[in-house]
C-alpha cells in the first residue's frame, strides 16, 4: 500500500514539472491522473489499490457514527423515561478477527457506543464479554455488531 502511495505522489510529482505548473489545483490533477494510471496497472500489485482501503476507512467511521447517533437517542430515550424499562446483561461474542489489533479496534468501537461495554477479552482474542444496557436478543446484538463493526473492520484490514 505504502508504496502505491509514493508511485502516486511521484506521478502527481513529476506531472507537475511535465506542465511547469506548480500549483494545488496541478498537483490535484496529477493526483489523480496518477490514480487512473495505478488503477490500469492495478493487475501488477499483490494486493488491492490503496484507495480501496481509505474509502473502507471512511465506510468505517460513518458506520461508527451511525451507531454512536442511534445508540445516543436510545440512551438518552431510556433516560428520560419515567420508566427504567431496560434489561442489562452480559454475553460472550466469539469474533472472526485475527489480528490484535483488529480486534482492539472492535473493542473500542463496541465500547466507545453508549449503552454497551466490552468488559474483557478472551486470551486467545476470539471471544469478547459484552455488557449491554438493553439487552433484548443475544443473537440479535451479536449479528448487529457482525454485520456493521466487524464487516467494515475486515474491509479495511484484509488485502
Amino acid at each position: 500500500m505504502a508504496f502505491q502511495i509514493m508511485i502516486n505522489l511521484v506521478m502527481a510529482l513529476l506531472w507537475m514539472v511535465i506542465n511547469n505548473a506548480w500549483s494545488f489545483a496541478s498537483f490535484i490533477s496529477g493526483f489523480f491522473l496518477g490514480l487512473l494510471v495505478l488503477y490500469f496497472v492495478r493487475g501488477f500489485f499483490r494486493e488491492r489499490l490503496y484507495f480501496h482501503r481509505i474509502y473502507a476507512s471512511l465506510v468505517l467511521v460513518l458506520i461508527f457514527f451511525k451507531e454512536l447517533v442511534l445508540s445516543s437517542f436510545s440512551v438518552a430515550r431510556q433516560i428520560l423515561s419515567p420508566r427504567l424499562n431496560i434489561r442489562p446483561g452480559i454475553f460472550e461474542m466469539e469474533t472472526t478477527l485475527e489480528s490484535e489489533w483488529e480486534v482492539t479496534l472492535l473493542s473500542l468501537l463496541i465500547t466507545l457506543t453508549p449503552g454497551t461495554l466490552v468488559v474483557e477479552v478472551a486470551p486467545d482474542n476470539r471471544s469478547l464479554f459484552i455488557h449491554a444496557m438493553d439487552l433484548q436478543s443475544v443473537e440479535a446484538t451479536e449479528e448487529e455488531i457482525r454485520d456493521s463493526f466487524e464487516k467494515a473492520i475486515r474491509e479495511v484490514s484484509r488485502q
